[in-house]
């Protein structure tokens, strides 16, 4: 591990030196410390530290640590090892069993006295079975371990469980614990063979000391567990897939917490009194709009079908929710989410299809709800936004759909009824989630509808903005400055370029060396894509081998497949369009502005080819009801196209724009990737 001849050369440095004498045992334990609050500095702001600054920072640390070995007379190599075995044997493995609990309690007062997490099993082995056969798996935490299995082993819903693993490490508390009962249970869920059996009973980012210190020596625990068979894939894995980000298990952030218990609390009262509601959650991209919806779904659905409350922490956030008056009052409440994007629809059916409780049936279409027999108690709404106005579908069925669906609603073929109205029509209580500048389609929702719909809602005081950045690390000010920058009608005043710090923002001259950055960075993390405005053809639909992207000698494909392309085999190779990555998250973006939004240097503000836009559906007219799109309309929609690309990138985002005009403003407000 550190060689004999480095400890010596260590030895030698100091007595040069003659700071021995202030080097006591003590004073090197401060230095330590020091030293590694500034390794931690590092990682301040994001994951992506200066590696030379890491190399020179983690030197110092182990340069003190080995000096204190030698002062006390320890082999460094020696001990390691030692507290490695010391380590391994903090996850006691058992049988799900009242005789092997009583056993291993008998063991040490600590398996009845102390702040411990464990995790059950059903034994099955998920590195072999079928991945369609999902392994049920429960985490918990509790100072009298014992006595909380025991209380297991009486509970009917879990009597097929077979193994216990339980986590003691005493270094942590209370607070440590629960927070790596959360960190589990979402990687767990994230992992796409398991069941998680956990209630969603209040899962939050909880503040407490020391966290950043603790949740370090949560991945060592995930190796071990790991080791054990319990995880297959790697933590940048798990935490890169669509189940974990889209998990109803994802801890919230404090105003999205706020948000979910006023709404539950205000919907409850609603039932109880009988008296229908319509409620806003408004939010910027990557606010966790989606996230808070399926969380709320899953909390909704664990108090109605609780029967039991022997694994429920009353310290949890929504623990008072889970009584059996509230249980009464939403028996048999129909719950239904209403996603209009097909990718993101088919992502989530994936994630209540692997969560107990959930059915992926209750994930649908506009027009699922539209034809459905029953009203709905509740309808939540994703990306309000995209539902649609009457205008041309997709296909000539769905135009007969629309047509068929609102005569039954309303007595009449209304040509101003829109999917709105639908799950109004449909439903006691909507949620909608949405965001007004995501609008991408002329037959989306018109921005005058959601406006009067925002302003209902707040009159109503049931009006809810989520605020926390949970997307972009730059922060909240980041969306808000693309917005900026890709403002139709600039601002009197000038626009000046802001630094983001270690988020990595970058404008390109050429899209072959962007494209060299994603592939590097998607190596390093994963999850790294380039995405593009539809301003070409889309010539593969027709021919598999043609290419549809096409600058100077890069030549590329778009997306092979319209439902979860991001986690595709070829995803990397092609270019994903604003259908499959809306409400994504990606790592890194490289975004290519093509020839549909240009520049003019002359007048200094943006403009639109029409003849580059080859979406039919985004800017053909709207006959029946007899409105008609100019450029300026198409240029709302196209720059909220690019805005929603420019704000998937977690860590980073590189833009190219095709046009000469375009490059340049745009170096204005975007670093230049030659200058980095």
């Amino acid at each position: 591990m550190f060689s004999k001849e480095l400890r010596d050369a260590l030895a030698a440095f100091v007595a040069e030196r003659d700071w021995a004498q202030f080097h006591t045992p003590e004073n090197i334990a401060k230095s330590i410390s020091i030293e590694s609050g500034e390794l931690l500095e590092c990682f301040q702001w994001g994951a992506d530290a200066d590696p030379k600054r890491v190399k020179d920072e983690l030197a110092d640390v182990f340069t003190y640590c080995l000096h204190l070995a030698d002062r006390i007379g320890v082999d460094p190599e020696q001990i390691v090892r030692e507290k490695l075995e010391v380590t391994r044997k903090k996850i006691s493995r058992l049988d799900f069993s009242k005789a092997a609990v009583m056993t291993w309690k008998l063991n040490d007062e600590k398996h009845g006295n102390w702040p411990v997490v464990y995790v059950l099993d059903d034994g099955r082995d998920i590195a072999r079975g079928n991945l369609n056969n999902l392994r049920d798996i429960y985490v918990g935490e509790s100072l009298n371990a014992a006595g909380r299995l025991r209380q297991h082993l009486e509970t009917p819903a879990k009597q097929h469980l077979k193994n216990i693993r339980v986590i003691i490490d005493e270094t942590l508390n209370k607070s440590a614990c629960l927070d790596l009962e959360s960190y589990l249970i979402k990687m767990l869920a994230g992992e796409g063979v398991n069941r998680v059996l956990n209630r969603n009973n209040g899962i939050t980012d909880a503040r407490y000391y020391q966290r950043d210190l603790y949740r370090m020596s949560f991945q060592n625990i995930f190796e071990q567990l790991k080791s054990e068979g319990i995880f297959t894939r790697s933590i940048p894995e798990i935490e890169n897939s669509e189940l974990f980000k889209l998990s109803p298990f994802k801890a919230l952030a404090e105003d999205q917490a706020n948000s979910v218990e006023e709404i539950v609390k205000g919907l409850l009262i609603d039932i109880a009194r009988d008296a229908k509601s319509m409620i806003v959650i408004q939010g910027d991209p990557g606010t966790g709009k989606t996230v808070v919806a399926i969380y709320m779904i899953k909390l909704l659905v664990d108090i109605q079908t609780f029967t039991s409350l022997e694994d429920l922490d009353n310290d949890s956030r929504f623990s008072e929710l889970f009584t059996e008056t509230n249980k009464a009052l939403l028996e048999r409440l129909r719950i239904g989410l209403v996603v209009p994007q097909q990718s993101l629809r088919e992502s989530i059916k994936k994630v209540f299809r692997k969560t107990a409780a959930l059915d992926p049936k209750m994930v649908m279409t506009p027009f699922d709800v539209g034809e459905a027999d029953q009203v709905f108690d509740l309808l939540l709404v994703d990306e309000t936004h995209r539902l649609n106005q009457r205008a041309n579908q997709s296909s000539a069925r769905l135009n007969s759909k629309f047509s068929t669906i609102t005569q039954e609603l309303f007595g009449s073929n209304d040509m101003e009824k829109t999917q709105l109205d639908w799950m109004r029509a449909k439903s006691r209580h909507q949620i909608f989630l949405l965001d007004t500048a995501q609008s991408v389609r002329p037959a989306d929702l018109p921005s005058e509808l959601l406006s009067d719909l925002i302003a209902d809602t707040r009159a109503s005081g049931r009006y809810y903005q989520l605020r926390t950045q949970m997307r972009v690390l730059a922060g909240s000010d980041f969306v808000s400055y693309v917005r900026y920058i890709l403002d139709p009608h600039p601002l009197a005043f000038p626009r000046s370029r802001q630094n983001w710090g270690e988020y990595d923002f970058r404008a390109f001259d050429n899209v072959a060396n962007m494209r060299d950055e994603i592939f590097r960075r998607d190596a390093e993390v994963g999850l790294s894509r380039m995405v593009a405005g539809y301003a070409w053809e889309w010539k593969t639909k027709k021919d598999r081998n043609a290419f549809d992207i096409e600058i100077g000698q890069t030549r590329l494909r778009w997306n092979s497949t319209p439902t979860d392309w991001i986690a595709s085999s070829n995803a990397l190779e092609e270019v994903g369009s604003i259908h499959t990555v809306q409400g994504y998250d990606l790592n890194f973006v490289g975004v290519i502005i093509g020839l549909d939004l240009r520049f003019d240097v002359d007048r200094r503000r943006l403009f639109i080819d029409r003849n580059s836009y080859f979406d039919k559906k985004g800017k053909e007219n709207n006959p029946a009801l007899g409105r008609s799109y100019s450029d300026e309309d198409l240029l709302r929609f196209i720059t909220q196209i690019y805005a929603v690309l420019m704000t998937r990138g977690i860590r980073g985002t590189y833009v190219y724009a095709c046009d000469p005009g375009l490059r340049e403003y745009l170096r204005g407000f975007i670093p230049s990737s030659a200058s980095v």
